[in-house]
């Protein structure tokens, strides 16, 4: 058996006794990047000991980071992705008709390693429409405009640590066109609710429509995660539904906005 760190600090501690086999390990410029085949989850790709990808679930995370913002724009055609190394993102992006996807993955590693082990996910960047960046996402947009930016990241200290600030909220909104849309890896609500009252605190004084939303994950810390979206332009209600969706649909976008009462 292995034990397996998903995230830990003074108050709390998780992680998981799996089944599993260490298959690939590489110490890039920016962290330790490690693939494990597991019998519970199929393969795990884990940055700095803490899981970022399992086969098992990984369509429930992508799917509401992407479908929600892509369902309501009135139309997407130029979209970035900060992080995303994986290529989860990029596949469920593929299933709107969007014309230019840019790809801002700091660390090169983690795209080699998710094409040589997910294949699945990471065959998304051979799309004629996909370019990928490898550079600092916060400093990347700047001066650039999108209609949709997915921030794609990984738990804020590290590489990723610049994408919970306001200085890079505003810069997103900068960013963005006309009824652009912004949506933003936001943390658990369980385990991070003072992080997700800052952000959303900030986040308000720059852009005139923001909500937190949510999926259930069940290998990331407390089974859920969240995503702050972030509004230039009106809100509406999802209008149709996405093909070869696993866990998205129009009704279970309207439910991710409804909060538990401590939220």
């Amino acid at each position: 058996m292995t034990w397996i760190r998903d995230k830990w600090d003074e108050r709390k501690g998780r992680g998981l006794s799996v089944d599993a086999t260490l298959l690939d390990e590489v110490q890039s410029d920016f962290q330790n990047i490690a693939v494990y085949n597991s019998k519970a989850f199929g393969k795990m790709l884990l940055l700095d000991g803490v899981i970022n990808v399992t086969e098992f679930d990984e369509f429930a995370y992508h799917e509401m980071l992407v479908h929600v913002p892509l369902t309501v724009h009135p139309n997407p055609k130029k979209v970035l992705v900060i992080g995303g190394g994986d290529g989860g993102t990029v596949r469920e992006l593929l299933k709107h008709y969007v014309e230019e996807i840019h790809v801002c993955e700091i660390d090169k590693e983690v795209v080699s390693i998710a094409k040589k082990h997910f294949p699945s996910l990471a065959q998304a960047f051979d799309d004629p429409k996909v370019t990928i960046f490898h550079e600092d996402g916060a400093k990347f947009i700047k001066n650039k405009q999108y209609d949709i930016i997915l921030v794609d990241s990984s738990d804020p200290w590290g590489p990723a640590e610049a994408l919970f600030t306001e200085e890079f909220y505003s810069t997103m909104h900068n960013a963005l066109a006309d009824n652009g849309i912004a949506v933003t890896q936001s943390e658990a609500m369980f385990y991070d609710k003072e992080l997700i009252q800052k952000i959303q605190t900030f986040s308000k004084k720059i852009f005139p429509i923001v909500h937190y939303y949510y999926t259930m994950v069940p290998t990331y810390p407390s089974g859920s995660i969240g995503f702050s979206f972030c509004s230039k332009g009106p809100q509406h209600k999802a209008q149709k539904n996405v093909p070869n969706c696993t866990y998205y649909t129009k009704e279970i976008h309207d439910a991710a906005f409804i909060l538990p009462k401590f939220m």
